[in-house]
C-alpha cells in the first residue's frame, strides 16, 4: 500500500502496523503539501465516524498552539482517526501532556510526535513582553526560558513582540527545548525513540504561507 492508500483510508490497526516513523513523517509531509496547493483529499469524514466507532488507530501525536490559524488535521491533510491532536498556548510540555504523548505512542501505537510551533505566535510574543494577566503569567514562564535562550539582538529594546524575527527565533527555540523536555522527563518516550519506534520532530508553521518547515 502506497503513502495515498495509506492516508485516504481510515486508519485501522493493520495500517497502522503498517507505518513506520519515517513513513508517518512522510505522510505528514505529503498532506502539508496538498494543504499549500489546494489538492486535500476526498474524505468521507461521517463514513470515518463510523469506522473509528470501535476503536482508534492515529500513526502520530501533534503537539501544538491553540492558535485558530494552527489545526494540525487541516494544515497536515489528515482526517478523523489519523491525530493525537494536543494544543496549548506556546506549545509546551508539562507532566500532563508527557502523560498524554505516553498513552498516545506506548500504549495507542502512534508513530510519531510533532512539537509544532508557528511563527507571530501570541503566546510566544506575550513571554517575550514579560507579560502578566493572571493565570497568563504562570502559563508564559513555561515559554520564558526560550526567550533566555535566544541571545540575539542584545539591545534590550529590540527584544520583544515589536521585533517578529527575534518572536520567531523564540518560537523556534521553544520547540527544540521542549523536543530536550520530552526526551529528559519521559524515560518511556525517550526509550522508544532509542529503540526506533517512534521519532520526535520539531516544525514550524507558517501563518503567511501554511507551510511546515520540520526541523530534522
Amino acid at each position: 500500500m502506497n503513502l495515498l492508500e495509506l492516508n485516504k483510508t481510515t486508519q485501522t490497526k493493520e495500517t497502522q502496523s503498517a507505518i513506520t516513523p519515517a513513513i508517518a513523517l512522510d505522510i505528514l509531509k505529503e498532506g502539508n503539501r496538498r494543504f499549500v496547493e489546494s489538492k486535500q483529499l476526498k474524505r468521507d469524514l461521517l463514513n470515518q465516524i463510523n469506522d473509528t466507532s470501535t476503536g482508534q488507530y492515529p500513526f502520530a501525536t501533534v503537539l501544538h498552539c491553540i492558535d485558530s490559524r494552527v489545526s494540525s488535521e487541516l494544515v497536515f491533510d489528515q482526517g478523523i482517526g489519523d491525530i493525537f491532536s494536543i494544543r496549548i498556548a506556546g506549545n509546551f510540555v508539562n507532566e500532563d501532556i508527557l502523560g498524554s504523548m505516553e498513552f498516545a505512542c506506548k500504549l495507542a501505537g502512534t508513530k510519531i510526535i510533532v512539537v509544532l510551533g508557528h511563527t507571530s505566535c501570541g503566546a510566544v510574543k506575550g513571554a517575550c513582553d514579560d507579560a502578566k494577566l493572571g493565570n497568563l503569567t504562570a502559563m508564559l514562564g513555561k515559554i520564558k526560558p526560550a526567550v533566555d535562550e535566544v541571545k540575539e539582538p542584545s539591545d534590550k529594546d529590540q527584544r520583544n513582540s515589536s521585533n517578529i524575527d527575534f518572536v520567531n527565533e523564540v518560537a523556534k527555540k521553544n520547540v527544540h527545548l521542549n523536543i530536550d523536555r520530552i526526551l529528559k522527563e519521559s524515560p518511556v518516550l525517550s526509550e522508544m525513540c532509542e529503540n526506533g519506534e517512534i521519532i520526535i520532530i520539531g516544525g514550524m508553521y507558517d501563518i503567511n504561507t501554511g507551510v511546515v518547515d520540520f526541523y530534522e
